[in-house]
């Protein structure tokens, strides 16, 4: 799961810094933020189960100006962490170690991943992919031993720089301290922060700090409808700060350390897998949003080339196999035919003849000529031509369509310019298909050819008169005008000597049998036609075009992928079904 949402976050991260996606980059931010804290708590998880004694962490957080690091230093009974009265100062997760040593906490680094560990003094404002974690050198009563983490704001202008340590401070925490100001408590950006924490469900303590003496309970009273407003989990304990002007610090009520302890307590690690779980299935729905889309487009496309290839199939159908005048494969099997016919007492004359006559055709055929004369004179492949352009030209209409009416316009405006642009290959590659596919399925037909002559052969009288037709100077011309390419498939269906075969053969006791033959050859030519070129060729061909759009500008997350994040959803860290 963790490599899932790693690879949807660093998808909306290209995607939003596309040039000329700043709407989008707005749209996209807090579902950006939502994954990186995603990201991070999984990271805790993962940290967990490979360290379950890992110390407690307690991360200070909250707006610009709010006194954050200074109630570190209140806390820690130091002055460790620096403060300044200009805004975001504090740029870096700083730890602070009370009551242990840095090498208890090395195990941290595990958790940071690309962050590096620095020294307090090392850390720089021209980097923000580190932190640092030091000793409190005299150890503070108020705190457990845990790191108190000091954590840059999350509404300054710069904030979008050093919002990814914010987060993984954040989801790292076992207790929240949220440190709002009496200007600052209602701010929206505080609510909103909360919100999204919501699913984590730490325990958290409210500091309302820099109070005069008086204004507390009315501050307090509206900080409680604000948490009410925003979650629905019970509003937290809320511990006033009152400033003291002399030291520029806050002063702990006389219970703040009583409450910091007993807080300190409530830790949910155990926890851990289900809050996982129940955080990614909260925002899973919106975070799949753009995917679902792209996948949804995937589909529709597909679904217009099944449309286009049946529409092509029909017209196929309508033009070639059921048109009385345009069908000449079976046609061909007749002629085929003439070659089987032999008459008694002449075979060895007409054998002679046909030897020498049909010689330079016979090393043809061993050649396969024969049958590129066929495929090249062939009023079929001419259609199937007319029909794959027509196919091409009617989707990328449909694209056009789908680019003006589509939210999903950015992608079907990319995969139209990659169907202009791959066009002519396409039709290359089924204009070859096509060739083979005719000279392949010659042998089809004179298979049908053998049956036909198979079956005279039980019908003598049938037998007698083709074979009278077959020696006509007419039939036996077009026998060998169609071996040596003087005459095309389509000149059969005129050829005299044809509509006599036809006639004698559909008058004759196999008539019906000849009927059989030709349907079951159009049906196998339609099966063939339809597997091995719109099917094998084109359909696999288009599909793959969706494949070469930029993948800047996409999410590109395969179903599958999908499929297989969502499973893991649905399973606890230990294989029971999440109820």
């Amino acid at each position: 799961m963790l490599e899932f949402i790693l690879s949807l976050q660093q998808r909306y991260q290209l995607v939003a810094n596309q040039p000329g996606n700043e709407i989008i980059a707005v749209q996209y931010q807090q579902r950006i933020d939502q994954l990186l804290l995603a990201e991070a708590f999984l990271r805790k998880g993962k940290l967990l189960s490979i360290e379950p004694g890992l110390p407690l962490q307690i991360a200070v957080i909250g707006p610009t100006q709010a006194g954050k690091s200074s109630l570190v230093n209140v806390l820690l009974n130091s002055q460790i962490a620096g403060v300044s009265p200009l805004a975001g100062y504090t740029v870096h997760p700083q730890g602070f170690c009370n009551w242990l040593t840095t090498q208890d906490c090395q195990s941290l680094q595990r958790y940071f991943g690309r962050f590096q560990q620095l020294l307090p003094a090392q850390l720089s404002r021209d980097r923000f992919d580190c932190y640092s974690l030091s000793e409190n050198p005299i150890g503070s009563a108020l705190l457990p031993p845990c790191v108190l983490w000091d954590s840059p704001d999350f509404d300054s202008i710069d904030a979008a720089n050093y919002r990814e340590g914010v987060l993984r401070t954040i989801a790292l925490a076992d207790v929240i301290i949220l440190v709002v100001s009496k200007e600052k408590y209602a701010d929206q950006s505080v609510w909103e922060a909360m919100a999204v924490l919501e699913a984590l469900n730490q325990p958290t303590l409210i500091c309302l700090n820099k109070l005069v003496e008086g204004s507390e309970a009315v501050l307090i009273r509206s900080l409680q409808e604000k948490w009410q407003q925003t979650r629905s989990d019970a509003v937290p304990e809320i511990m006033p700060l009152y400033y003291q002007k002399q030291l520029g610090l806050p002063v702990l009520p006389e219970h703040g350390q009583e409450l910091l302890q007993r807080i300190a307590k409530t830790s949910t690690r155990k926890k851990q897998a289900r809050l996982e779980q129940e955080y990614l299935q909260k925002y899973w729905p919106s975070w799949l949003e753009p995917v679902l889309a792209e996948h949804q487009a995937l589909q529709h496309w597909h679904d217009l080339i099944e449309q286009s290839i049946e529409q092509a199939l029909l017209s196929y159908q309508q033009n070639f196999l059921d048109h009385p005048h345009h069908y000449e494969t079976f046609q061909y099997a007749l002629a085929e035919l003439l070659n089987l016919l032999e008459i008694p007492g002449l075979a060895g004359v007409l054998a002679s003849t046909r030897k020498i006559l049909t010689w330079p055709v016979r090393q043809m055929m061993k050649l396969g000529r024969k049958r590129l004369h066929l495929a090249n004179s062939s009023h079929e492949l001419a259609l199937l031509k007319q029909i794959a352009e027509h196919l091409l030209i009617q989707l990328a209409d449909q694209l056009l369509d789908e680019t003006e009416q589509s939210r999903q316009n950015q992608w079907w405006q990319q995969l139209s310019s990659v169907l202009r642009n791959q066009k002519h290959r396409l039709l290359h590659e089924f204009d070859d298909a096509a060739k083979n596919y005719h000279v392949d399925f010659q042998q089809d037909v004179e298979n049908a050819a053998h049956r036909l002559y198979q079956q005279l052969q039980k019908q003598p009288l049938a037998l007698n008169s083709l074979r009278a037709t077959r020696v006509t100077a007419d039939a036996a011309a077009i026998a060998l005008a169609l071996n040596t390419g003087g005459v095309g498939l389509h000149d059969l269906i005129i050829a005299p000597a044809m509509f006599t075969v036809t006639s004698l053969l559909t008058e004759s006791a196999i008539g019906s049998y000849m009927g059989k033959v030709e349907r079951e050859l159009k049906q196998q030519q339609l099966n063939t036609v339809k597997q091995t070129l719109f099917i094998n060729c084109l359909r696999e061909n288009l599909k793959q075009l969706p494949a070469t759009v930029s993948s800047t500008m996409n999410f590109n997350i395969s179903p599958e992928q999908l499929q297989a994040a969502e499973a893991q959803l649905k399973e606890k860290r230990h294989g029971l079904r999440l109820l």
